[in-house]
């Protein structure tokens, strides 16, 4: 057990898992890489970034993930759309960056307008260059064991609990959530270590009895606080992946605060680590997407690349 991301919570036994930390030294070994391989094939690895809309949320992502992709030496590529746009054209611009030979990653922003067909859009990136790990074909090998672009949120995860915890073979993990984003490939990624792995939704009978079973839980749910305290066993590893804003009239009229998934005093109390919101999962989804890039990058050129 390692523990060299993780601090102790301030009056409770649990260990906070310092997501932000870890991604700041994933990004620098990344950077690393990425100068190495851009001088093997001549150019920066490039990622192509596709953003339809004005969602205040899914600007903000995009404009951190560009200031990253550019801190980390890499190129980044911007593609803004308006609101209208149709999925015709939206399917064009992808075709064109499929086959252009400088984009190493393509990442369109979700959510899409209602008049675009998400699956559609996704599934018409090349698996190749689908850094978010979205296409049906990595999904698939993710599911046999095959080389894959991972999503990049359940990676983030499974290096978190990895670097807590070392090795994950033989613990009984339970996943709440079971989404094509996070849900599903999260399971994958803990049965690929060995877990005992357990999927647990909505219609779960008893959702806190197999919750409270896990040595590794997972929340994945998008409901703010609602995993507590007698949902976890005592020193359970407890990864919060939800990002929710709630109103905090406390700080004055209209005003949020963020929240996870998890009511982490509670759970805190009682597991043995657990991943703040915000500071936890959230930078490590962005770190692994440079990762994803770099990777695919990489393989596109055939060239080998240190462990990240």
């Amino acid at each position: 057990m390692t523990q060299t991301g993780a601090t102790q919570a301030p009056t409770t036994g649990a260990a906070v898992i310092d997501g932000k930390a870890f991604s700041d030294r994933l990004v620098t070994r990344v950077a690393d890489a990425a100068s190495a391989l851009a001088a093997r094939i001549g150019r920066a690895p490039a990622l192509a970034v596709v953003l339809v809309g004005d969602n205040p949320a899914s600007a903000v992502y995009v404009r951190n993930k560009i200031e990253r992709t550019t801190a980390a030496g890499m190129r980044s590529i911007e593609r803004r759309l308006d609101a209208t746009t149709g999925q015709d054209e939206l399917l064009a611009i992808i075709d064109e960056l499929n086959a252009d030979d400088g984009v190493d990653g393509i990442l369109v922003q979700l959510p899409l307008p209602p008049q675009i067909d998400e699956a559609a859009v996704i599934n018409a990136i090349s698996p190749d260059k689908d850094v978010d790990g979205f296409h049906v074909v990595n999904a698939g090998r993710l599911a046999t064991g095959q080389d894959a672009l991972v999503p990049c949120t359940p990676y983030g995860c499974l290096m978190l609990l990895q670097d807590h915890l070392g090795d994950l073979s033989g613990l009984n993990a339970v996943v709440v959530g079971r989404s094509n984003i996070v849900g599903k490939p999260m399971a994958q990624l803990l049965v690929q270590q060995s877990c005992t792995v357990t999927i647990a939704h909505s219609r779960t009978r008893d959702l806190q009895a197999v919750c409270a079973a896990a040595d590794i839980l997972v929340a994945a749910v998008g409901r703010p606080e609602m995993i507590t305290g007698d949902f976890i066993k005592p020193g359970a590893t407890v990864i919060d992946v939800g990002i929710n804003r709630v109103p905090a009239p406390e700080r004055g009229e209209g005003k949020f605060r963020l929240t996870g998934d998890v009511d982490f005093a509670s759970a805190a109390a009682v597991a043995g680590a657990i991943t703040p919101v915000p500071g936890g999962v959230g930078p490590m989804t962005i770190a692994c997407l440079l990762r994803n890039t770099l990777v695919a990058a990489a393989r596109r050129f055939d060239a080998e690349l240190a462990d990240l």
